[in-house]
């Protein structure tokens, strides 16, 4: 049968048809570089204030930076789990032209996002300074990253739910609006920075505080703009009228959102975990070694945009495909994903490793110990984030079917006892080398064990059954 000829397909609107037909190369393509744009803005936006309180405020504020965003991470990772559950059941009821589950979907998850946000927000403003303990930041950068990190906290609402709007557009097929109102929040951001930093014209000086109420005011205009533009376009994931109970967490789609979510969760956990253990052995280096960490870390969040990008598409186009019963498409998406991955992941790598030292001045002074540090640790590591894509898009793939258990096992096995533990063991034999070896050692041992369980593993035989308006409404469990 021809895809044109396909019944699901003859009822939707051409517009809609990029994920489900045509050819898949060019749907991916148009459909990852508004989201590569979208992380790229974003990664700008965090580029650009870590280059002001680098020039500005000095070595051990930018060090205060790297310990509080990694914190932060930590807690956008624990709701980007319950994000990416809800955007396979909105992906998947989409593909079936479900409209109306898609709206439970966005409202059950809506109504999850804003209640824990607020709850993260305001134990995380008492907590602060126990978290930075936690992480063993240097007690030079300790008061700057506490005051940092607790105006973060207060705009942890606003990130949580724009970053669920931006999810749940991409589950239906739209990532240019994410991508629009990213723009408007870096812009602001980027503007308010120095103006609040130092004290420009009408605003006060607050010093590092500056920079995160600059985020925090971004972060709530961006809200407000994709909610307003959202409604004016009448967009699928919109809400109106008796539609807004569903921002009531029904029983039967909460525990199929929390089901697939918390292993979700669980997987950005061991991820941010990972990470801050990583930085919790770096930090006992000293401020230099932390300071050009948190260089290299800012640089290879631009060679990590394509391949978190790809796979974020691959997953919504998989999910698509499912729902609409195109599982002949799944394969060559997948075949597809990893060559996109690997070629644009490959072409950022080598651009970084060329021009690495005009990279890494913008962020610190050529006459600063820790130049040459970052430039020894952006040549040991950066080539491993290839393997990071490969992985990424096969797990994107499995997790379009809700299978999400497999590759938080293989990420605790990889990224804690593997990756920690060559980082421990070999620090004696061979020095600092041993925590920057420990990261492509262990992406590659995430790799093969992912490609290992995409082809031999029993994802695809899995089924997610989202619950029709009576079960909802009953807590009912939607039957296979």
């Amino acid at each position: 049968m021809a895809e044109s000829d396909h019944p699901l397909l003859a009822e939707r609107p051409a517009r809609d048809r990029n994920l489900i037909s045509g050819p898949i190369t060019a749907s991916l393509i148009a459909f990852t570089l508004p989201t590569i744009g979208a992380n790229l803005l974003q990664s700008l936006s965090g580029s650009v204030n870590a280059i002001w309180i680098g020039r500005i405020l000095g070595e051990n504020a930018l060090a205060a930076t790297s310990n509080a965003n990694l914190v932060m991470f930590l807690m956008i990772a624990a709701m980007i789990g319950f994000g990416i559950a809800a955007t396979i059941l909105i992906g998947q009821s989409f593909g079936r032209r479900d409209i109306d589950g898609v709206r439970r979907v966005v409202g059950s998850a809506s109504g999850l996002f804003l209640a824990l946000s607020i709850v993260i927000a305001v134990i995380g403003w008492f907590e602060t300074p126990t978290l930075l303990r936690w992480l063993a930041t240097p007690p030079e950068a300790m008061p700057l990253a506490l005051t940092y990190l607790r105006v973060i906290f207060l705009s942890m609402p606003a990130i949580f739910f724009t970053t669920l709007l931006g999810m749940s557009l991409r589950g239906v097929g739209d990532s240019v609006t994410p991508l629009l109102w990213m723009a408007v929040s870096v812009a602001l951001d980027i503007a308010l920075n120095p103006l609040l930093m130092i004290g420009i014209g009408p605003f006060p000086a607050l010093g590092i505080a500056g920079s995160a109420t600059a985020t925090a005011i971004s972060s709530y205009a961006a809200m407000v703009g994709m909610l307003m533009h959202i409604y004016l376009r009448d967009m699928p994931i919109r809400l109106r009228g008796a539609e807004f109970r569903y921002l009531i967490p029904a029983p039967a789609l909460l525990r199929l959102i929390i089901a697939k979510g918390v292993p979700m969760m669980v997987q950005m956990f061991i991820m941010a975990f990972s990470a801050l253990a990583m930085i919790g052995l770096i930090n006992r280096e000293g401020v230099v070694v932390t300071a050009a960490y948190g260089v290299t870390s800012t640089l290879w969040t631009y060679v990590s945009m394509p391949a978190l990008a790809i796979g974020s598409t691959v997953s919504a186009m998989v999910a698509q495909n499912i729902g609409a019963g195109r599982w002949d498409r799944v394969s060559q998406i997948t075949r597809a994903g990893i060559m996109f991955s690997v070629g644009v992941t490959l072409t950022m790598v080598v651009l970084l490793m060329l021009a690495d030292t005009h990279a890494i001045g913008l962020f610190v002074s050529p006459t600063s110990p820790a130049f040459p540090v970052a430039q020894h640790i952006l040549m040991m590591v950066t080539w491993s984030f290839v393997m990071f894509g490969v992985t990424l898009t096969l797990f994107g793939v499995v997790r379009a079917n809700g299978v999400v258990w497999p590759a938080v096992f293989i990420l605790i096995v990889t990224l804690i006892p593997f990756r920690i533990g060559i980082a421990l063991l070999l620090r004696p034999v061979i020095g600092q080398d041993a925590l920057w070896y420990a990261f492509p050692t262990s992406s590659f041992a995430s790799m093969v064990l992912a490609i290992a369980y995409y082809r031999y593993g029993g994802w695809r035989s899995a089924r997610i059954v989202i619950p029709t308006p009576h079960q909802a409404a009953e807590g009912l469990q939607p039957m296979p």
